[in-house]
């Protein structure tokens, strides 16, 4: 083969090879570090502390007003751990929903998800 060819295959090998380490690089580095979730917490609060405000409010025996304190520290307790959870679960950067100026097209609104953690067991 004339050092010509060799020379045109090295060079096109060599291409494909950096071309592709430049794709999957962007694909696992560069786009998830983009990605910011958001999270809107004061929502996420204020709907729990207006359902724990009802019904201590209604309650009509001392054990209802137990179990919505309970319910209470409950949610207290879940809460950090959930928004610890975040940022592994997404792969991703988790900020207050406050905190971002606008929507981009790399935020991911995690609210509904935080709200289903903090619920469930």
């Amino acid at each position: 083969m004339p050092a010509r060819t060799l020379f045109i295959a090295n060079a096109l090998i060599s291409l494909i090879v950096v071309a592709g380490a430049l794709l999957a690089y962007d694909r696992q580095v560069i786009r998830p570090a983009r990605t910011i979730g958001v999270v809107d917490l004061a929502e996420v609060y204020r709907a729990r502390e207006d359902e724990f405000t009802r019904r201590l409010t209604t309650a009509r025996s001392e054990e209802e007003r137990q179990a919505t304190l309970q319910m209470a520290r409950t949610f207290a307790q879940r809460l950090p751990v959930a928004l610890e959870s975040l940022p592994a679960e997404c792969g991703c950067l988790v900020v207050l929903k406050t905190s971002v100026a606008g929507p981009s097209p790399y935020t991911v609104d995690l609210t509904a998800r935080l709200r289903q953690k903090v619920e469930t067991p």
